[in-house]
């Protein structure tokens, strides 16, 4: 797959996966209606929320992705040798300047988010800054403006709000329930059992399809950005060792949520060891396998 392709192929996932989570949404909410008596009330609730986050994932996506993960912006004079080696790639790359921000968190990771090239964020933990060497540094910098390049931003920050607005709204229902299902049982007692069956499969199947959303940005993003990297930096030795070093860290950043994992150059939650199953729904491919492949380049 070419740059390009990557890029129009990125731009339609955005549309789909935006329409295919307002139906879901909203027929979420529909089943959620006939619960409580008033299914189209709900149905519309339920649209008009999902349309708004879905209109409010592109155009402030990565200042909510900001907020979650407690990033602030890096001043030049503070962290010289990342603003100076993002400034060099961007001009390499042909990319405008991105906005820099800092985790303070001793977790290496770094992440990029935005909506286009013009609206991007790159990010990196303060633990990233202290154990890469400059070389490494533009190995992980590099892999983040490819998914600046390719458009990999606008379709993982949308989706990490999206996906968030299902885990809340999942959350607060279970919670409703919970804590108000003692008020009126025995008018919930008359209703159709299969309504009550369909809905709480529904609440079940919400986090799964939540990951099954982050699943279809696809791992294959993280091959092509490092592949992009290589090319941007003429030295696939720098990446490799990056990764290297974020493979021996068993760190998990303190501050990071399920909805905004995919974002990350490496799975902030730092699960090693995971079985095969669970690997399948992982939200980033081995990175033994990413080494192996940079390896052979």
């Amino acid at each position: 797959m070419t740059v390009y392709n990557q890029i129009s192929e990125n731009k339609v996932k955005t549309f789909l996966i935006m329409f295919f989570f307002i139906l879901i949404f909203s027929s979420f909410f529909f089943l959620l209606g006939k619960y409580f008596d008033s299914p189209w009330g709900y149905f519309f609730l339920g649209f008009f929320i999902s349309l708004a986050s879905s209109v409010g994932s592109y155009f402030y996506g990565d200042k909510l992705v900001l907020l979650t993960t407690g990033a602030q912006p890096a001043s030049k004079k503070q962290f010289f040798n990342f603003y100076t080696v993002t400034e060099n790639l961007t001009l390499a790359a042909g990319l405008p300047m991105p906005n820099l921000y800092v985790i303070n968190d001793h977790s290496p990771n770094a992440f990029a988010t935005g909506r286009d090239p013009k609206h991007a964020v790159v990010c990196v933990t303060t633990g990233l800054l202290q154990i890469m060497d400059r070389t490494e540094l533009e190995g992980v910098i590099a892999h983040e403006l490819s998914h600046v390049k390719n458009f990999d931003i606008l379709l993982a920050s949308i989706v990490a709000v999206l996906v968030g607005t299902l885990a809340l709204i999942s959350d607060w229902v279970i919670r409703s329930m919970w804590w108000g299902r003692g008020s009126d049982n025995n008018e919930r007692s008359n209703r159709n059992p299969v309504i009550l069956v369909l809905f709480i499969v529904s609440l079940i199947l919400t986090p799964i399809i939540a990951t099954i959303i982050q699943l279809a940005i696809s791992r294959r993003r993280e091959y092509l950005a490092d592949a992009s990297a290589v090319l941007l930096t003429r030295y696939p030795e720098g990446l490799t060792r990056a990764l290297q070093k974020l493979k021996e860290n068993t760190q998990p950043l303190n501050r990071t949520a399920s909805s905004t994992a995919h974002l990350f150059i490496d799975n902030p939650f730092k699960k090693k060891n995971s079985s095969w199953f669970v690997s399948l729904f992982s939200t980033h491919p081995p990175i033994e396998e990413r080494i192996k492949i940079l390896k052979n380049m």
